[in-house]
C-alpha cells in the first residue's frame, strides 16, 4: 500500500492545495468535480507534485512540511519555474 502527498495547482486562480490520499487519481477526480468544499471554487486543478510513501506517518510528516512556509516557498518555486520537477 502506498500513501501519497500531493500538491494541486489552479492556474486560473493561481491557488495551490496540499493534500494526501491513498488513491491519487480518485482524489484528483473528486477535486475536479466539485466534491471538495475548498477546491470546488477554483476549478480546474492539476497535480504539480506527488510523492509516494510506504507509511502514513511518513506521508503526514511530508504534508506538514509542505504546508509550512518553507514548504510553500518550495511549491511556488516549482510553479514559477525555479525547479523543474513538475509532473503531469
Amino acid at each position: 500500500m502506498s500513501f501519497y502527498t500531493y500538491v494541486l495547482y489552479s492556474e486560473n486562480f493561481n491557488k495551490i492545495y496540499i493534500g494526501q490520499s491513498l488513491d491519487l487519481q480518485k482524489r484528483l477526480f473528486e477535486h475536479n468535480t466539485g466534491m471538495s468544499k475548498y477546491t470546488k471554487r477554483y476549478l480546474p486543478w492539476k497535480i504539480i507534485l506527488k510523492e509516494e510513501f510506504k507509511s502514513r506517518s511518513e506521508e503526514m510528516k511530508r504534508e506538514k512540511e509542505l504546508k509550512s512556509q518553507k514548504g510553500r516557498e518550495y511549491i511556488w518555486n516549482l510553479i514559477n519555474g525555479g525547479i523543474r520537477q513538475l509532473t503531469d
